[in-house]
């Protein structure tokens, strides 16, 4: 195989979240008396860390402490709540079986924050991901697009860029993997459109999991 790792994103690429997030935000804006988010602005506002969705959720201008309550919500809420209508997307499963059978490295790159990302990959996929790594900016990582988290999975991993790729669904997974000096399969299943695949230069789209497969071969 021409690449022996692949990095995943995690909302969007992996799973479908965008309902449980949407709700776990609305429970948030609710409590301090804000307009709900529709699910189309929530999908619009994911991608960049759940501080940043948050901050777009709340009205503009909103200061620090009420960004830091409402995110301090959020989380606490979504760790209750985030497998409620999650579910993986038709024919990830099977692609991360066959992979891993084929002695495929599999990795979890996400800007989500960090327990949350174990926990999901735990609950649904089992033992087929090797290492999951979220948002953790505290201990130094910086979030996606920088390039830091996925250059860890392959350091973690044993495996080299030159043999890595990158899978997700939007224009920031584009960015980190080229930051990263690795290329990218922008997918068409998720959170973001082939237009903005290709504007943010998308080495790769696909528009079925199996797809990946063919990529490495």
């Amino acid at each position: 195989m021409k690449y022996n790792t692949v990095i995943f994103d995690l909302d969007g690429t992996l799973l479908n979240t965008l309902e449980d997030l949407n709700d776990s935000v609305n429970f948030s804006l609710r409590a301090g008396g804000f307009k709900e988010n529709r699910i189309e602005q929530t999908r619009r506002y994911v991608g960049n860390g759940v501080k940043l969705l948050i901050k777009r959720s709340l009205p503009e201008n909103s200061d620090e402490k009420t960004v830091e309550k409402h995110l301090a919500l959020f989380k606490e809420y979504y760790e209750r709540n985030m497998q409620n209508k999650t579910k993986a997307y038709n024919g990830i499963e099977e692609e991360l079986k066959f992979l891993k059978e084929n002695g495929v490295k599999l990795a979890v790159v996400s800007n989500k924050f960090d327990l949350a990302v174990k926990d999901l990959c735990a609950d649904y996929f089992n033992n087929l991901i090797d290492i999951a790594i979220g948002e953790d900016e505290k201990n130094g990582v910086r979030k996606k697009p920088a390039p830091d988290s996925v250059l860890k999975a392959i350091e973690t991993l044993g495996s080299e860029r030159a043999k890595a790729i990158y899978v997700g669904d939007s224009d920031v997974d584009v960015q980190t993997a080229h930051n990263a000096s690795i290329k990218c399969i922008g997918v068409l299943w998720g959170f973001r459109d082939r237009q903005t695949l290709e504007k943010a230069g998308a080495d790769f789209i696909i528009s079925e999991p199996r797809e990946i497969r063919e990529i490495l071969m």
